[in-house]
């Protein structure tokens, strides 16, 4: 759902997913924006596609997400710490425990 000045690029809710939705950051170079669900995987509406955790096995379900600054990429969180960073998000370290 979009409102104010927000645009609709889209959303998964015609989708079956594996997983639901727990995340969604802005894209900062354009109006779009992207989705994560809890398996990893990332859904881009009117914005550039860098790569998912979907094929990953995660030891801990994805909680959230955050763009890149420059819009280049994102990163995903899981709920053990775990950090994945996916096109130009740098990665600075994590909490996760290997399982």
């Amino acid at each position: 759902f979009s409102f104010g000045d927000a645009q609709f690029h889209g959303s998964t809710g015609g989708i079956t997913l594996n997983k639901a939705v727990v995340g969604m950051a802005a894209d900062p170079e354009s109006d779009g924006y992207w989705l994560v669900a809890a398996d990893g995987g990332i859904f881009s509406f009117n914005a550039p596609f860098f790569g998912s955790a979907g094929n990953i096995v995660l030891n801990e379900p994805i909680v959230g997400m955050e763009a890149a600054p420059s819009g280049s990429g994102y990163r995903l969180v899981a709920s053990d710490g775990g950090v994945f960073d996916l096109g130009s998000s740098q990665f600075y370290g994590s909490v996760a425990r290997g399982g």
